[in-house]
């Protein structure tokens, strides 16, 4: 699959809904949004609609997220060039991708082989680099890198993973779905000190569910 005209008019349209409809006011995300070919990282047979604001399957009985979601959470994580971004999730890769298109330095974490796979190959072949990628237990993190300027977590977990928090330097965002399977709460952490979070809550969502472990 390549990227033509036909895809990055399809973008331009794409972003269009996401500033006027969605309410994406950060041009950070808007221009990486823009920049990112989300038909790469899906099956070709949705190829055709990869710039509705839809979800699809990917590997491992998992989803790619709406492109509103991903710029939601990119918005919600206020990303400066050069911060260092822990994700939690990485998926195909579409997330990871968006967060490098913004000049951020980014950790990425997956527990499916399969994705792991998938997204290591797919970064190779567009030239995408990642600071660290690794195949592991999300919960964990990456204590030898902490700490994160910024943590997004892109899937559901049922209890904030407090290991996390620790990762997370003072001043520093997390940004998290929260909640039981069927439906989670987005929220967005922001540690004032060692020991004291601010919580902001941005409403309901359905994710894949956050699991431990790791899955051969």
């Amino acid at each position: 699959m390549q990227d033509s005209f036909v895809h990055r008019g399809k973008r331009k349209i794409l972003v269009e809904y996401l500033r006027q409809r969605m309410g994406i006011s950060d041009e950070n995300v808007l221009s990486a949004m823009n920049d990112v070919p989300r038909h790469l990282f899906i099956e070709s047979i949705f190829e055709d609609y990869a710039y509705e604001d839809r979800a699809f399957p990917i590997l491992a009985h998992q989803t790619i997220s709406h492109p509103s979601t991903v710029a939601e959470q990119s918005e919600l994580l206020q990303v400066r060039q050069g911060e260092k971004i822990l994700e939690i999730g990485t998926g195909c890769g579409y997330q990871t991708a968006v967060l490098l298109a913004m000049k951020a330095h980014v950790y990425t974490v997956e527990r499916q082989k399969d994705l792991f796979d998938f997204s290591k190959k797919k970064f190779r072949e567009l030239g995408l680099y990642p600071k660290f990628q690794s195949f592991g237990d999300g919960f964990a993190g990456l204590p030898t890198f902490a700490p994160f300027d910024k943590i997004l977590v892109t899937c559901g977990a049922s209890v904030l993973p407090l290991e996390l928090l620790k990762q997370l330097k003072v001043g520093g965002k997390m940004v998290i779905p929260l909640g039981p399977t069927d439906e989670q709460i987005l929220y967005r952490f922001t540690k004032v000190s060692i020991t004291e979070f601010e919580k902001e809550e941005f409403g309901a969502y359905k994710f894949v569910p956050m699991l431990g472990n790791t899955n051969q």
